[in-house]
């Protein structure tokens, strides 16, 4: 994705983009060179599942990495002795030279990959290699941790095999620090097959024990294929879009090479000291190497950055502070109104004393003019060759020269040396004044030559006065010097003096820190003085992050404070977050002791961006507060557009979660955009929300977000906050709540929204279904003949729906008034307008569920028509329309894969306040549940759950109640349940209630301790009337930990239940009489054998006789609860309607 030429605009486009991967259908077949190549060919990733990562498809930012938990991820010993690796963890061995915990979760319950200690009178090494990969770009970067203690190990190191060439990444004898040590080396461009191997080698006189974790792969995947490319850009052969300056950059950008072909690049002068050094020439110290380093000169660079091979050569130097080596271009003429550019690639490694200058000397009418230091490159850069590049624009004749030094064991190295077509050499070169001596670096390096002190001082001391202060001395916060020169350029800087307290940028990506002045950030007109840091763009190609750094310091004391003072400019557009850097413009309230929180991923709180990143939550127990709402706002915003789409990602789970709110504040009014209430099931949802603005006005508004909780049982999150120019498409899910979600009535505009608070409404249902109080919205239309005549119809049609990807079901509950109000027909418009469901809706007291199948490829509306029967005080309303993947099930079934269809989990009142969840065994959650669904049988299925732990003190029960079902003779409800308590307490118990205008039936239970398994049960139902099934949890004693779960309910009217085989303990149904006596009589003769202390247990645990009607069915709703064990118990259920 292309950096802006200015800089938000860059930060947002990196920090919100959106995915990296290619979409095509499900379930494909990539070809063999699409597997294991970093991109996403298929929608799943399955094309780069066990390629040494994990197959999940990244976003944008994230890596392909393996933590080691699940599997190897396709990693293998290859090793041809006992010393070899497995993978292991911490808990398995507590003592050993080996880690104590694993990286990813820090405790000795993770996993990783290790090498056990091994000893031996030969050496010997453990080899761990990569399955096959395939075409790494030129930025890609592995990034991993591993540990190793001093001592233990001989070596340790990094190959990549590509063809016949073994190339090292990364090699080192030590010694290393304790604990986990991150290691990261960059690959470069690689074409074709390739294997990563990780070693470690041992003697006799070393044991072997190391660890590797958390392997990561970063920014390897060619970019993909774009039918076009934005304004600017290059489009390769391949179809890859590239950004132009990326063009004859001596990089494969494209994948194919067609960004570097001669037709593109060949006016340029490319230089990659191959043959020779073209039109360079170079003084004494630069040295033209043809081919890596070796064990002698182990910071040497061990490839070239042309071939990216150990056979290529390159431009290298050991040249000693003071007397740099020197490597000057031919003469350039002027380049006028063009730009002179130079690419090139520079490697520091080995010492902190490394650095290379590039100056520009002009050469004007008669003498030479002293040459100009444009760039600077201090430091250690690792094992990368590093891209950089320098325009120049002069009016006179110029000369580039590169100036090259280091320190012990450090080396500078250049390669590819690639100026533009714009750089005109010409034939005669003037006689060129020499570089001053020694160019003037910044502390702790000496200071240029001032008194004979400094020739008597060794290399790397500074020489004050009489003293030679050594190099542990500079910068430790204690002046040893009169003057204090040992402690300037230590950090301490206002950036007015052009050393910037020693400050230099250490970046290697598209970011750099950089030294401006005031007038040069604001404009050359503006009237402002003084200089700063300020974040730029840059020319290098690995990583993102821009990094500048201060010279080594300290030891320091506990007290040590760092003060600065920083600017980050606030535009409209920081609405737009991820929240993986910080809260961009989004910020908590402070009228209350709940607060939004920025907070990392970790265990089942995780992030929608990757999964590994930063979100914002909301949770009343951390720390504990009293207050009932919470808000997050947004700085104040300017309309970029008449309308904008403002889309979210939300987190609502827990028994007790409370409502999510949005609201948007402008002039001292605030207006209700969207809400959702109660748990949403442990994952991610997307909404959105159109703001509407005024036609140029340009009145700032203000978003807010407000949690209202309920209890203390539940969190809220947010994530990927983004807003657009243009509306949204009508919303997924619609409750009327807040606004009609875009639906427009037709004709005479006889649909509205309404609630019937007061209780006078004319017309409309008493309660909403969403709330179900008299507080809440729904759509109603009057159906009466003084309204609408008998025949004629009223239509409500929706906002136009995105394409849908996969078969959908669109949900809604209607309600009719007493007397028939007529019929309801839904239409589908998606090329034409047709038919697709036509309801009579009669009357009642009850809200009912119709569902429609949706498949649209193309952008579709819904409408709704209400056909009038010419009765007097009639009705038809209409809430809570819900869009979900997935055919719609049969009333009363669900097999919970998508959500809870039908059924509601709404807290009842006076039952606690407490809600069923919906969730499943793949992602992480803060309460128990079982770990695999019955569906599937795998932790990817889906189940409605309820964690009874939370039942305290005036919570009872928690209900999960099915649609109105129509009144049955005879039908089966076959369902599986999941109870998984500890053993040795009493534990929650599960019923089945039948709930009627008669009243309620209790008609199955079960209760205490059950294996942790799903089990199945079976239940015939009959109700004279109308009717809904109700799953109660509630608890049988003192609350514990456990969860009760339920999956694949499947109501079959009309029908009889076929009782399977017995199998105890699997199947919970009404007993027989036979039954019922025999277990009496068991009972009683066990009673005598125990004695009166038995008797006097029963009596606590509350025994009660038997009854001789078990299998009546009465008129009427008896309280009547059927045991598993076939005796049956007075049951004290609710009556409340």
């Amino acid at each position: 994705m292309p950096l802006p030429s200015h800089l938000l605009p860059a930060l947002v486009l990196f920090l919100a983009g959106s995915s990296g991967w290619a979409w095509v259908p499900n379930h494909c077949r990539s070809p063999g060179q699409a597997v294991c190549n970093f991109v996403c060919d298929c929608r799943d990733c399955s094309d780069e599942a066990q390629c040494g990562y994990h197959g999940a498809s990244p976003t944008l930012g994230a890596p392909f990495a393996c933590d080691f938990e699940q599997d190897p991820c396709g990693w293998q010993d290859i090793s041809t002795s006992g010393y070899s690796w497995l993978r292991d963890r911490a808990g398995a061995a507590l003592e050993g030279p080996g880690p104590h915990s694993d990286h990813t979760l820090g405790t000795d319950l993770g996993w990783y990959m290790a090498v056990g200690t091994h000893r031996g009178k030969e050496a010997s090494t453990a080899a761990l290699r990569s399955p096959t990969l395939r075409e790494a770009a030129s930025s890609c970067k592995l990034r991993l941790w591993y540990h190793a203690a001093s001592g233990d190990v001989a070596e340790l190191r990094v190959e990549l095999i590509h063809g016949a060439e073994t190339l090292t990444l990364w090699q080192s004898t030590g010694p290393w620090g304790p604990g986990w040590q991150e290691l990261a080396v960059t690959t470069g461009r690689i074409r074709g097959d390739f294997r990563v191997t990780f070693s470690a080698t041992r003697n006799a006189t070393h044991r072997g024990a190391v660890a590797l974790d958390d392997l990561e792969f970063w920014d390897c995947g060619l970019p993909t294929p774009q039918a076009n490319c934005p304004l600017g850009h290059h489009h390769c052969q391949n179809k890859v879009c590239v950004e132009p300056q990326q063009l004859c950059d001596g990089e494969d950008n494209c994948g194919d090479l067609s960004d570097e072909n001669p037709l593109t690049c060949g006016r340029h002068i490319a230089t990659d000291f191959e043959t020779g050094l073209g039109p360079w020439n170079r003084s004494e110290g630069w040295s033209w190497n043809h081919r890596a380093g070796g064990p002698e000169r182990p910071s040497w660079p061990r490839r070239d950055h042309s071939r990216n091979s150990a056979q290529g050569s390159f431009l290298v130097s050991v040249a000693e502070p003071g007397t740099p080596a020197i490597l000057s271009s031919p003469e350039f003429q002027a380049s006028g109104t063009s730009n002179c550019s130079l690419v090139f690639y520079q490697y520091l490694r080995g010492s902190e004393a490394g650095c290379l200058q590039l100056f520009l000397q002009t050469l004007g009418p008669s003498t030479p003019r002293a040459p100009v230091l444009l760039r600077r490159r201090r430091g250690e850069l690792g094992t990368a060759w590093v891209r950089d590049r320098v325009d120049i624009q002069s009016a006179h004749p110029f000369q580039i020269l590169l100036a090259g030094q280091t320190g012990p064991g450090g080396v500078v190295g250049l390669d590819d040396l690639i100026l533009s077509d714009h750089c005109r050499p010409v034939s005669e070169v003037s006689t060129l004044q020499p570089l001053p001596p020694g160019p003037r670096a910044p502390a702790p390096q000496p200071l240029p030559p001032s008194s004979r002190l400094q020739d008597s001082c060794k290399q790397g001391h500074l020489a004050c006065g009489d003293l030679c202060v050594p190099p542990e001395q500079l910068c430790d916060f204690e002046e040893q010097c009169a003057g204090g020169e040992d402690e300037q350029a230590c950090g301490t800087t206002d950036f007015e003096s052009p050393e910037a307290g020693g400050w230099e940028d250490a970046s290697v990506g598209r970011l750099q820190w950089r030294r401006v002045s005031a007038q040069e950030s604001q404009g050359s007109s503006a009237a402002a003085a003084g200089h700063f840091l300020s974040l730029q763009r840059a020319w290098g190609q690995l990583g993102t992050e821009a990094r500048v750094l201060t010279p080594l310091l300290g030891p320091s004391g506990p007290s040590c404070e760092l003060h600065l003072a920083y600017y980050l400019q606030s535009q409209p557009r920081e609405v737009s977050c991820n929240f993986e850097r910080d809260t961009c413009s989004w910020y908590p309230g402070h009228l209350s002791d709940t607060h939004w929180r920025w907070v990392e991923s970790r265990g089942p709180d995780h992030d929608h961006t990757t999964g590994q990143g930063h979100f914002v939550l909301l949770d009343p127990t951390d720390p504990l507060a009293w207050g009932h709402s919470a808000h997050l706002l947004s700085r104040p915003q300017v309309p970029a557009a008449p309308m904008e789409c403002l889309s979210f990602w939300y987190h609502l789970h827990g028994p007790q979660i409370g409502t999510l709110r949005l609201a948007m504040r402008r002039e001292g009014e605030e207006t209700h955009l969207w809400s959702r209430s109660g748990t949403q099931g442990n994952r991610w949802h997307e909404a959105w929300a159109t703001l509407s603005h005024q036609p140029g006005s340009h009145a700032q508004y203000q978003l807010l977000f407000e949690g209202l909780r309920d209890g203390y049982h539940g969190t809220m999150a947010l994530d990927d906050v983004a807003v657009r120019p243009g509306p949204c498409w009508a919303p997924n899910y619609c409750s009327f709540e807040d606004s009609d979600c875009g639906f427009s009535p037709g004709g005479q505009g006889l649909w509205r929204r309404q609630a019937n608070a007061s209780g006078h409404a004319a017309w409309g249902p008493p309660t909403d279904h969403t709330t179900e109080t008299a507080q809440g919205h729904y759509m109603v239309v009057d159906t009466s003949p003084d309204a609408l005549p008998r025949g004629q119809t009223a239509s409500l049609t929706s906002k136009e729906h995105r394409p849908l990807a996969q078969p959908a079901c669109l949900t809604f509950w209607y309600h009719g008034s007493l007397r028939s109000p007529g019929t309801l027909r839904v239409y589908l418009e998606e090329r034409g307008k047709h038919q697709v469901l036509s309801l009579s809706a009669h009357g009642g007291l009850a809200w009912r569920l119709g569902s429609v199948d949706v498949q649209a490829e193309r952008a579709w509306r819904v409408v709704f028509e209400a056909v009038a029967a010419g009765v007097a005080h009639s009705y038809v309303a209409l809430d809570d329309l819900l869009l979900q993947d997935g055919p719609c099930p049969q009333p009363g079934s669900c097999d919970f894969e998508s959500g809870l269809c039908g059924w509601s989990h709404l807290a009842w009142p006076g039952l606690g306040g407490y809600s069923w969840d919906w969730g499943g065994g793949a992602t992480p959650s803060r309460y128990p549940q079982p770990p695999v669904d019955h569906t599937l049988g795998t932790e990817a299925g889906h189940f409605a759950f309820f964690e009874t732990g939370v039942l305290g003190p005036g919570g009872r029960a928690a209900w999960l109640r099915s649609e109105p079902l129509p009144a049955t003779p005879a039908s089966c409800l076959r369902f599986w349940y999941h109870m998984g308590f500890p053993e040795h307490f009493y534990k929650g118990e599960l019923k089945v209630l039948l709930h009627s205008a008669q009243g309620q039936l209790a008609v199955w239970g079960a209760g205490g301790h059950r294996r942790h398994q799903w089990l199945e049960a079976q239940v015939e139902v009959a109700s004279a009337k109308e009717f809904q099934i109700v799953f109660e949890a509630t608890l049988g004693g003192q609350p514990a930990l456990g969860p009760i779960a339920l999956d694949d309910v499947e109501y079959l009217a009309g029908q009889h239940c076929q009782q399977p085989a017995p199998s105890p303990g699997n199947t919970a149904a009404p007993g027989s009489l036979p039954a019922v006596v025999g277990s009496a009589l068991l009972l009683l003769m066990l009673l005598v054998l125990l004695g009166l202390g038995g008797r006097r247990w029963l009596q606590k645990r509350g025994s009660c006789p038997f009854q001789s009607n078990t299998e009546a069915t009465a008129p009427g709703f008896d309280n009547i609860l059927f045991n598993a064990d076939g005796v049956t118990l007075p049951a004290s259920v609710t009556s409340d309607p």
